[in-house]
């Protein structure tokens, strides 16, 4: 019987433990997806095209977008896990870039996604034993929604040209390295 007990309780733990993965760990897992996501962005495509180097963008700087401290850890996770969705969005269109290395761009897809599903069971969980302030989340989702409407309609407009696929490829490393300051406050 003791040792049925201390079995349960050892399961107990384990699952509280696996069930709300620590931030740290998070963090740790978010900074090397940002990596491994940027370099796949460099491989699928190479070199940016020097045809393409006066092609006008007109983008609003995201990082005017989602200034990186009016957010809090979990308004932080909340734009992370949006950005995330709203690249893996962009990178699945059917008129996705053929010239580009396939392989890499389905690895992308594929990191985003398992990205997308961890951060959601985080959240899930954290919301669980938190407080948490859903006009700020609904804002912050907004946020981010609104600037990738411009980033889909440049597209559209540049009937998805490879310039114009170009100049979203490093339009989302920017991305990247912003979630990169926002995935610091995690840590916190």
């Amino acid at each position: 019987m003791t040792t049925r007990s201390f079995l349960h309780i050892c399961l107990v733990l384990l699952f509280t433990e696996n069930s709300s993965v620590d931030c740290n760990m998070l963090h740790f897992q978010q900074n090397k997806v940002n990596q491994a996501s940027l370099q796949l962005l460099e491989k699928m495509g190479g070199q940016f095209p020097v045809q393409c180097l006066n092609e006008n963008s007109n983008f609003i700087s995201f990082q005017n977008v989602l200034s990186s401290r009016e957010f809090q850890k979990e308004n932080a996770m909340v734009a992370i896990q949006e950005i995330l969705q709203q690249i893996f969005n962009i990178f699945s269109k059917s008129h996705i870039q053929t010239a580009w290395d396939r392989s890499s761009i389905v690895a992308f897809q594929n990191g985003l996604h398992q990205q997308i599903e961890l951060l959601k069971t985080w959240f899930d969980g954290e919301k669980k034993m938190e407080t948490t302030y859903p006009q700020n989340e609904d804002f912050t989702r907004l946020k981010v929604k609104k600037y990738f409407h411009v980033v889909d309609n440049f597209l559209k407009e540049k009937q998805y040209s490879l310039c114009a696929w170009e100049i979203i490829r490093e339009e989302m490393r920017r991305c990247f390295l912003i979630m990169d300051q926002l995935t610091k406050r995690l840590k916190n």
